[in-house]
């Protein structure tokens, strides 16, 4: 490996990365609030929240993915310095994420009268659940608006108003939190409800910001968004669809392996179920860093591609397989060094602080598959091979990863059942497999690549 080149790619790389860094943090930042918020009202507006949230975040996540592939698109169009077609992608991106919002708007009014009836809670909790989805659905144009305009500017390799428009969400999120959830200034207190609200005014307030900072960047006018206006096409809104369905899938395999794991944990205890979400919710932080680098990388070869550069593509995928393994060395030591003070942030039962470090042992080991399988895929959707994420994804978490957390976890087949412990070594087992198969995938499209002359843009 040549050093030099390496520094310079790994420079490069990160100006993309840390602007994505921050606002995924930030992001995260705006959840821990409405959390806390809520959680000063009562526990059972907290628990609101916390129950709502795992119904939407698939739901928004999945349209999130599917939005991502503009970034790839885009990156492999300024390559190629074809900015009237970055344009007409963008716009045509925009039908796809309008109809997706109206439609999230439609389905919950469609569903939630039979949800609110199979439900089996209690009544108060199931009210204000509701509530919190009615007034955060009326938001959802406005943020698949905002991730079209987010995925442009970052496939022109702008990543900074990525970070800034979140720094602006962050600071509605909080007033508005506090006067829906509180009341003041002549608005009702609604409790743990009242977040919905606030996250719905944070969305739109997001897209409108980016939307003002798209018109007046300088940087972005060599694809100006505003100097024409697209109908939408239908042949290059079916081919927009063809690469980010299966990216919206395979992020919606992801998330919905651990809420099904999280639920068939249930049985053990609160104890149990509370230690594997401590875990998970920090190693979820953790993950924030190697999947900026993937989001980087992802821009980084669809512009080499877009400009014929085969090779300046593939030494980008494997500097930033190398990096992101150099970080996961020191995030891994950190999650491993301190365990225990990180488990106490989240609770002083010290069953719950002992169980969480016990399992931050496992999740230590699986952050260097997990850094080598985001970072792939964030490379071949770079090449535009989305097809393959997905039925890589597919097999590897639920038919493999699930498996052989089933096995561990809840059987006496090969060992007594260790609950937890089961299922985190089948989320290595799943990201061990991802990571082979995607490392693989990626090294067959390169080698294709490589005896065509023209790319596919």
């Amino acid at each position: 490996m040549n050093l030099k080149n390496f520094r310079v790619h790994t420079k490069s790389i990160m100006k993309l990365a840390y602007p994505i860094l921050i606002a995924q943090l930030i992001q995260n930042l705006m959840g821990f609030s409405d959390t806390v918020m809520a959680g000063r009202v009562s526990a059972t507006d907290m628990a609101a929240v916390a129950v709502a949230n795992s119904i939407w975040l698939p739901l928004i996540l999945t349209v999130y993915g599917l939005i991502m592939a503009l970034s790839a698109i885009v990156s492999q169009l300024a390559g190629a310095k074809k900015y009237l077609d970055i344009a007409d992608e963008t716009y045509q991106t925009g039908w796809i994420a309008l109809v997706l919002g109206i439609a999230l708007i439609i389905l919950y009014y469609l569903l939630a009268p039979m949800l609110f009836v199979s439900m089996n809670i209690e009544i108060d909790l199931k009210n204000l659940m509701f509530d919190y989805l009615a007034y955060i659905v009326w938001g959802a144009p406005g943020y698949c608006l905002y991730l079209v305009l987010r995925n442009y500017s970052e496939g022109l390799s702008h990543t900074k108003p990525t970070m800034l428009i979140s720094i602006i969400g962050l600071i509605v999120n909080i007033p508005a939190n506090y006067i829906f959830i509180y009341g003041g200034f002549g608005v009702p207190a609604l409790g743990g409800a009242g977040c919905g609200i606030a996250t719905a005014i944070v969305y739109w307030a997001m897209f409108i910001s980016m939307a003002i900072y798209c018109y007046n960047s300088g940087y972005l006018k060599k694809a100006n968004l505003f100097s024409k206006f697209y109908w939408p096409n239908f042949i290059k809104i079916r081919k927009i669809l063809s690469l980010g369905i299966p990216i919206a899938l395979s992020l919606l395999f992801e998330v919905s392996l651990f809420a099904v794991v999280a639920i068939l944990l249930v049985p053990f205890g609160a104890e149990i179920v509370a230690s594997h979400q401590v875990a998970l919710n920090f190693t979820s932080l953790i993950f924030m860093v190697p999947l900026s680098i993937a989001m980087a990388i992802t821009i980084k070869v669809g512009f080499a591609i877009g400009n014929n550069d085969f090779q300046q593509a593939k030494n980008y995928c494997f500097h930033a397989i190398i990096f992101g393994l150099i970080l996961a060395v020191f995030t891994a030591a950190i999650t491993l060094l301190f365990r225990y003070q990180i488990a106490s942030i989240y609770t002083t039962e010290i069953k719950v602080i002992n169980l969480a470090a016990s399992l931050m042992f496992l999740a230590a080991l699986y952050q260097f598959s997990d850094t080598v399988q985001v970072i792939a895929a964030g490379a071949l959707r770079g090449y535009k091979d989305t097809k393959s994420i997905l039925i890589i994804t597919f097999v590897s978490y639920w038919v493999v990863g699930l498996t052989v957390g089933l096995i561990l976890g809840l059987t006496d087949w090969v060992i007594p059942r260790t609950g937890p412990v089961g299922f985190w070594i089948g989320f290595i087992t799943g990201l061990t497999v991802a990571a082979i198969l995607l490392a693989w995938r990626l090294r067959v499209v390169q080698k294709r690549f490589e005896h065509q002359s023209v790319p596919l843009v």
